[in-house]
């Protein structure tokens, strides 16, 4: 079986849903790595990208209730917050360069909770202020369920939507929100959450309007490997109707203070994960190992199994550690350059399209 996807592979030619399967299945979990590390190779050298980046999460307070979510709250609940415009440019401050201050980010990443009682332009303005406030800092924010919500409270619909948050500054978009596509599986995990197919609508129009994302999957929860296979499946076909994902990442199950509980992944499956995603996603560029959800060892590791990126500094990260995180809320540029370079990779600072910014000695 091996030998026959490894020349499929050598070949160039795409893998199927049965040749996925197979992997996720395999036990080979070195043939598996080494034949994702050449395809990681072909695309990306021996490069391997980060970024410096904060993130932002201006509130927890959400209208979904979904079974493994830890962070969400409702309104009145112990532990719900909401910033205000005015303390998320705070927070960007230290960060954004200038005397006396850290070195500079270029991308802020804001993703958070479905508040029940904002209104669309209330999004808009913390869009339009960061931009305000600073001009060269990157905001790639809000993933397809946050743009669903705003259609539907704006009654632009996905088109004007989308329009209106790009004419205030958005950037790109985060992937977050796919979770499992698999429809008896998101009505177990997420039944409030929109459906795969409304993610994949959403994101398709993203892309139409020039808006650039990510793409992701949680996994390790109640999911098998058909349902993954399957989630793979329809990225890869959306990929090549529009051109528009930039990284696909798996997001690693953190069970702590969720209603759906279970275990923490293991490394052998993070490393398959990472090693089946690079080889089925022939038309995404790149594979992100998230060394917040990952922890650093083994998002280092993953360069070896078909990664070429463990994203950012990150500096605040709120939705992991909620569900049992283990990793430290930041790392500096440095020592991500220290990591990659360990795992006998160029290290490449990079900036949200992927141009370089540094490449480290």
């Amino acid at each position: 079986m091996l030998a026959r996807i490894r020349n499929k592979v050598l070949s160039g030619r795409r893998l199927s849903a049965d040749d996925a399967l197979s992997l996720f299945e395999s036990d080979d979990i070195f043939s598996i790595g080494s034949l994702a590390a050449y395809a990681c190779g072909k695309k990306n050298g021996r490069k391997a990208f980060f970024i410096r980046n904060r993130h932002i999460n201006p509130t927890n307070i959400c209208i979904n209730r979904c079974k493994f979510c830890a962070f969400s709250r409702s309104a009145g609940q112990e532990g719900a917050y909401e910033l205000t415009v005015d303390e998320i440019i705070t927070k960007l401050k230290p960060y954004c360069g200038g005397k006396g201050r850290q070195p500079g980010i270029t991308e802020v990443h804001i993703v958070g909770g479905l508040h029940p009682e904002w209104t669309f332009g209330h999004y808009l303005e913390i869009i339009s202020s960061i931009r305000k406030h600073f001009p060269g800092l990157h905001i790639k924010a809000f993933t397809a369920v946050e743009i669903d919500h705003f259609s539907r409270i704006s009654g632009l619909g996905l088109e004007g939507t989308l329009k209106a948050l790009r004419k205030a500054g958005l950037g790109t978009m985060p992937g977050g929100g796919a979770e499992i596509f698999a429809s008896g599986v998101r009505t177990e995990l997420c039944p409030e959450k929109i459906s795969g197919a409304r993610w994949l609508e959403v994101m398709e129009a993203a892309h139409a309007v020039g808006i650039r994302t990510n793409a992701t999957m949680l996994y390790g929860h109640i999911e098998s490997h058909e349902d993954r296979v399957d989630h793979l499946m329809r990225l890869r076909d959306m990929q090549d109707r529009t051109g528009g994902f930039q990284a696909f990442i798996p997001l690693a199950y953190h069970p702590k203070n969720t209603r759906i509980q279970g275990g923490y992944t293991s490394g052998i499956d993070d490393l398959r994960t990472i090693a089946v995603s690079r080889l089925v996603l022939d038309n995404f560029d790149h594979i992100k190992a998230y060394w917040i959800m990952l922890g650093e060892k083994i998002s280092q590791l993953s360069l070896c199994f078909g990664a070429d990126d463990i994203d950012g500094t990150i500096i605040e990260e709120k939705i992991t550690r909620s569900a049992g995180g283990l990793t430290a809320g930041h790392l500096a540029a440095d020592q991500l350059a220290h990591l990659i370079r360990k795992a006998g990779r160029t290290p490449v600072e990079r900036d949200s399209y992927y141009k370089k910014v540094r490449v480290y000695g």
